[in-house]
């Protein structure tokens, strides 16, 4: 019914618009009919006129050629209802939904924004022309990817209350195959070499793979640039390409390409000199021309040397210096004569230094990072290495800067830091496995950046099956205004190596230490530490000969018996149990040596000193992909100490990209070296501060800790129950009195000796004073993982071994230094970053398994990466 009145008032405005045409009118009111979703205000607002105006036919047409600029109604009928002022819109219709099918090569989420961008999205007014414009650019997208015979197909679905869907089908097709790709023209170069230059390539075996045979215009595009510069880059100063065929065979299946280039001749620099305002000194600059008089002309080292000048001039202020590089051709002798010319601009300075997105750290520990000073001359470098800090803080998961003009002032800058702030800290149990230490259950509090003062403080209570471990730590990286950084670390370890394949002994250690760190570089620091220790070891009845010499009594065992077990197993009598303090003496074996412990005793007070150097350049914390780090530390016991020992380990690693393999593929070289020995009173290094290699961090492909020297097998002293109960055939009927608890010694009449127990192994690891690991990785990525940040995969090769300056004659797999012992493996590993902490796998295959050595193929840990 709305509608009826509404097309009769139309009608009846145009029959009397001719009648209301030839006089104007002041405007009483407006009236506006239609309208279903686009608001009152919203018309008038577009209006050129109001109530009160005087309005004729011309300001009525003015009025609706304005509504029609809103982009909101498909018709406007303008006319006049006494002195009112009628309007009638019909609206265009909204978006209710857009729904694509067919699309792969090209995502959904870049279509929909692209329709967005356009001004097709959901909830906004349709337009079909806009929706016809988007069609045409959609299939020449495809088009430029070698889908010649892709489709677009658009259907619009009216929906109640003026609302469209609108649904876009998309038949892609098939990247056509390149047949043949032709350059004419070249004479200097290869029609081999040129081809090699060329991301496209004609369909080969290992196109299925690669896909380099399907054509791209922007592929296209990037190989004559690369042809461009291959020739530029060696003289070839007039080098052109002077036109480009692409033609596609009747079937649309195959592109043809043909590029007609002019060599031109061989220009050499004839001389390099610069110009302009050098407001730095001249020989300063000259330093950074890598073109020389003589030279094949190079058109990359032009644009490399006008940036390094660039950067130069930024580095003292100069933030908008421009350095172009003018070459001065001579046709007659095929010369260039080479121009810098440098246009300083204007020094700026920095005013001001502002912060943006650390909600919860204070601007002091952002503003310490700083090497761009306020009211100092603004540097690029400076400003780039501030942010670079930033990142390295670990605080902050992204650090951007950007730097802004001060209005009305053409030397002054602001530099705007925007950081994204990221957990620094975590507080909670956690239960994790590894194959060398079992169930690991931890309850850890660590805060990197505490209270947003970036100090750290840590707090863990560990439990595995062969180490109990609790610590608390704090450090203040700034104790002083320029980076001196001070902490503290106290500590109580109890360890049973017996579980991590070592010889079997047990360590508790109750320690702490004071430390500090100096800055002497950018990426250098020295390290400091006064630590003081002090270590119960515990050695049981198999004790290893190289810890406890033996044979040897044992406290908890008080007593002995005379074996009266006869040659057919029968007794001729009960054994009797006797005080050990009985034994005769002529009874007991002499032992072989001394052990550390009889020597030494087993509790142990040692104070040392640590100094460090460390040097990084890594991109990234954890899980670098550029760069390097090495660290070169030595420990000394002072001579207050029980014992006399020092040890240096240096470590290493660095990442670089692979040659002739794609830029995500990364190259990881690494070296573990360690020396210990004594020095003083002491003769070597400790037992339990030996080397050990083999696992995760190591040599991959062996059980941790098994390389390298092992121990020589206890030689004890036989205990057993005596037979206490026999009958009259001299048969056993009880053994070790009525509960059957009774131990003793044994001792055998026919050899006028206490029965010795023959060991059943080769011994146990026992480590080295000396240790040399290192290895290679091609780190590579893996398909389909969106965040590669938190996924490692790589192929080594890892080498090493323990050795000992100190080898015991009855040693076993015991070598001085000897790298024809080095022992090899190589295999793939997985490292994944969840929310336990790093998950690592490997699957290792020795390749030169020594004759004591034990392997484990596969490997994997809770808690570190490889």
């Amino acid at each position: 019914m709305i509608k009826r009145i509404s097309i009769f008032i139309a009608l009846a405005l145009v029959l009397i618009a001719p009648l209301a045409s030839a006089e104007t009118f002041i405007i009483a009111d407006i009236r506006v009919e239609g309208l279903q979703r686009v608001s009152a205000g919203t018309v008038f607002a577009a209006l050129p006129v109001a109530v009160g105006d005087v309005v004729d036919e011309q300001g009525m047409r003015a009025a609706a050629r304005s509504l029609f600029g809103t982009g909101n109604f498909d018709d406007i009928n303008i006319g006049r209802d006494g002195n009112v002022l009628v309007v009638i819109v019909v609206e265009r219709p909204s978006i209710s939904e857009i729904n694509i099918e067919g699309n792969k090569a090209i995502e959904t989420e870049a279509l929909l924004d692209g329709l967005k961008g356009a001004g097709l999205a959901v909830g906004q007014v349709f337009q079909r022309s806009t929706l016809e414009g988007m069609q045409l650019e959609l299939q020449r997208q495809y088009v430029q990817q070698g889908r010649y015979d892709a489709n677009i197909e658009t259907e619009v679905i009216p929906e109640p209350r003026n609302r469209v869907t609108i649904n876009i089908d998309v038949d892609e097709g098939t990247v056509a195959a390149i047949k043949h790709i032709n350059v004419v023209g070249n004479e200097a170069f290869s029609d081999e070499e040129i081809a090699d230059l060329f991301e496209l390539q004609t369909t080969g075996w290992l196109s299925f793979f690669s896909n380099d045979d399907k054509y791209s215009k922007e592929k296209l595009t990037g190989d004559l640039e690369k042809l461009t510069s291959y020739y530029m880059d060696r003289g070839y100063l007039q080098f052109t390409i002077d036109s480009t065929q692409v033609s596609v065979s009747p079937t649309m299946e195959e592109v043809y390409i043909t590029a007609n280039i002019t060599e031109g001749d061989i220009f050499t620099v004839s001389s390099v000199d610069l110009s302009g305002d050098l407001v730095l000194p001249e020989a300063d600059l000259k330093r950074f021309l890598l073109v020389s008089q003589g030279q094949v002309f190079s058109q990359q080292l032009v644009t490399s040397t006008e940036e390094y000048l660039t950067r130069r001039l930024g580095n003292d202020g100069y933030n908008f210096a421009k350095v172009t590089g003018i070459p001065e051709v001579n046709e007659k002798d095929k010369t260039v004569a080479m121009k810098f010319f440098v246009d300083p601009g204007k020094r700026t300075y920095v005013r001001r230094i502002n912060f943006k997105g650390n909600m919860k750290t204070s601007d002091d520990v952002l503003r310490r990072e700083m090497r761009q000073m306020e009211s100092a001359p603004a540097s690029a470098a400076n400003i780039e290495q501030s942010r670079v800090r930033l990142e390295r803080l670990g605080f902050f998961s992204k650090a951007t800067v950007e730097t802004k003009e001060v209005p009305g002032h053409d030397d002054l800058i602001d530099a705007d830091f925007t950081v994204e702030e990221q957990s620094s800290g975590s507080i909670g149990a956690s239960v994790g496995y590894a194959q060398d230490a079992g169930i690991i259950l931890g309850l850890n509090v660590q805060q990197d950046n505490f209270l947003g003062t970036g100090k750290r403080i840590g707090l863990g209570l560990n439990r595995s099956k062969y180490q109990d471990l609790y610590n608390f730590s704090y450090t203040n990286p700034y104790f002083t205004e320029d980076g001196v950084s001070r902490g503290f670390n106290v500590f109580y370890r109890s360890t049973d190596l017996s579980e991590v394949n070592v010889a079997s002994y047990s360590t508790d250690t109750l320690g702490g230490n004071i430390n500090f760190g100096y800055p002497i570089k950018e990426t250098q620091r020295l390290g400091f530490s006064l630590g003081v220790s002090n270590t119960d070891v515990t050695a049981g009845r198999y004790a290893v000969q190289e810890i406890k010499g033996s044979p040897r009594l044992e406290k908890s065992v008080p007593e002995w018996y005379v074996s009266t077990r006869q040659s057919d197993g029968t007794y001729e009598s009960v054994e009797v149990l006797q005080p050990i303090g009985d034994l005769p003496p002529e009874y007991e074996t002499p032992a072989y040596s001394e052990g550390y412990l009889d020597s030494h005793g087993n509790s142990f007070l040692n104070y040392t000193v640590t100094g460090s150097w460390s040097q990084s350049t890594l991109n990234r914390g954890r899980m670098a992909t550029r760069g390097a780090a090495q660290t070169l530390a030595l420990e000394v016991s002072v001579p207050a100490s029980d014992l006399e020992f020092y040890k240096v380990t240096y470590n290493a690693e660095i990442y670089f990209p692979v040659p002739l393999l794609p830029p995500s593929w990364t190259m990881r070289l690494r070296t573990e070296l360690g020396y210990g020995d004594g020095w003083g009173d002491s003769s070597e290094l400790p037992f339990y501060e030996n080397f050990f290699a083999g696992g995760f961090g190591s040599v991959r492909g062996f059980q941790s800790n098994t390389l390298g020297p092992r121990s020589t097998p206890a030689l004890p002293y036989r205990v057993d129950r005596p037979v206490t109960k026999i009958d009259e055939n001299g048969v056993p009927l009880q053994y070790g009195g009525r509960k059957g608890q009774e131990f003793g010694y044994v001792y055998l009449p026919a050899t006028d000796k206490l029965a010795l127990q023959r060991p059943q192994n080769n011994g146990d690891p026992f480590g080295g004073n000396v240790l040399v690991v290192g290895g290679a990785e091609i780190i590579f990525p893996l398909p389909f993982i969106k965040d590669q940040n938190s996924v490692r995969t790589a192929f080594f090769l890892d080498a090493g071994n323990v050795f000992s300056t100190e080898c015991g004659a009855t040693q076993l797999n015991c070598f001085n230094v000897d790298f024809s012992e080095l022992r090899y493996s190589v295999g793939v590993g997985l490292t994944w970053i969840t929310g336990f902490g790093p998950l690592t796998f490997s699957l290792a295959k020795p390749i030169n398994e020594g004759e004591y050595d034990q392997d484990e193929i596969f490997q994997f840990t809770l808690g570190r990466g490889f």
